[in-house]
């Protein structure tokens, strides 16, 4: 049993607290990956918040870097040493969902025996299936993904959530065309993603929108044509006109915000889909028109995580970056260590962050 440090949620609305507790070695198909950085999603926060439900004590945090440490028996293809990458992603690789390439709703994976306990003994619930808030984790196989030692471990922290599930909702659930006009709501971190994957896939229009002015800026760095500020008076009909009288073929909603759903459908054309991949608290409703929808043959989908599957998508990812076409580094916007994890939280509930990394060493 290791002794290791973990910002423990007692409570749901209250304070973290980083104390010390135990990490059984890890079992028969499961692998040991003490961590580098772990970055904080607006997920991690809600669940902290009891947004979602949930058995209490626990240690969220799933998007998060480091090096195996230690490898169960049956596994294969792994190494001690190994830079990967731990998701919250765990699946059974035979499903139909699974075997149909969307990993991410697999329902059929095996369960982890919980491998966290309190300091004595307690139980300590493993949140979404990581417990990355931690200096080390035990997970399967099926949540890992290599990447290289010279990707820095804040970096590759990013590409566990963020930067898929933005990027992965462009790409693989709008599947956005050459010469499409995009709008994504929310120049947040995830934002920033949709935004990256809206470039790659060749958009003609980029038309980011948001409460922050400043927001809007950073996103022109990221690939954003055009900014229209959320506030002002039916922001639809400037994000419209930005895209020369067009209106959007996709519309990302990346915040978590109902607001944001609501108006969502008024940026779209006939025929256009709006991605949801921003989750709001359970309970929460929006409410839209649906012969308006049925008329203009107007789509609405979900994405999670991007619909990524590790394999084959976090190579290519790893490629952009090397080409220097995926920006990784511009989306830190702060770097704090373990201890003052409840700082980073209050920042990133802000908005202030794109993304906040926890450094294990820092």
């Amino acid at each position: 049993m290791r002794s290791i440090k973990a910002a423990v949620c007692h409570d749901f609305n209250a304070p973290l607290r980083v104390e010390q507790v135990h990490l059984r070695p890890p079992g028969a198909g499961e692998v040991e990956v003490t961590l580098e950085a772990v970055a904080i999603c607006h997920s991690d926060i809600s669940y902290a918040e009891g947004a979602w439900g949930g058995d209490l004590p626990a240690v969220y945090g799933h998007e998060a870097a480091g090096r195996i440490t230690a490898i169960g028996p049956g596994v294969t293809g792994w190494a001690e040493g190994q830079r990967v990458i731990v998701t919250l992603i765990r699946s059974c690789g035979g499903c139909a969902s699974c075997a149909s390439g969307a990993p991410v709703y697999c329902r059929d994976a095996p369960a982890l025996a919980p491998p966290l306990t309190t300091a004595t003994g307690g139980a300590l619930k493993q949140g979404l299936a990581c417990g990355a808030f931690a200096e080390a984790v035990v997970v399967q196989p099926s949540q890992l993904a290599a990447v290289p030692d010279d990707m820095p471990a804040e970096q590759a922290c990013l590409l566990a959530c963020g930067v898929v599930t933005g990027l992965g909702a462009a790409v693989h659930t709008a599947a956005v065309r050459p010469g499409e006009v995009v709008v994504v709501i929310g120049a947040g971190g995830v934002g920033l993603n949709a935004i990256q994957g809206a470039r790659l896939a060749g958009a003609s229009r980029i038309i980011a929108v948001d409460m922050s002015a400043d927001k809007l800026e950073a996103a022109r760095a990221f690939g954003a044509t055009d900014g229209v500020l959320a506030g002002d008076a039916k922001p639809w009909r400037a994000a419209r006109d930005a895209a020369g009288g067009r209106a959007a073929d996709v519309v990302l909603v990346t915040v978590g915000a109902i607001p944001a759903y609501q108006v969502a459908m008024r940026y779209l054309a006939p025929r256009g889909r709006m991605v949801m991949v921003g989750m709001p608290h359970s309970g929460e409703v929006a409410s839209y028109e649906p012969v308006v929808v049925a008329a203009q043959g107007q789509a609405m989908v979900g994405s999670l995580m991007g619909e990524v599957v590790l394999g084959r998508d976090i190579p290519w990812m790893v490629d952009l970056w090397r080409q220097g076409r995926l920006e990784l580094a511009g989306l830190i916007s702060g770097r704090w260590a373990l201890e003052h994890i409840n700082e980073a939280i209050a920042d990133t509930r802000a908005g202030h962050a794109r993304r906040n990394v926890i450094l294990m060493d820092g």
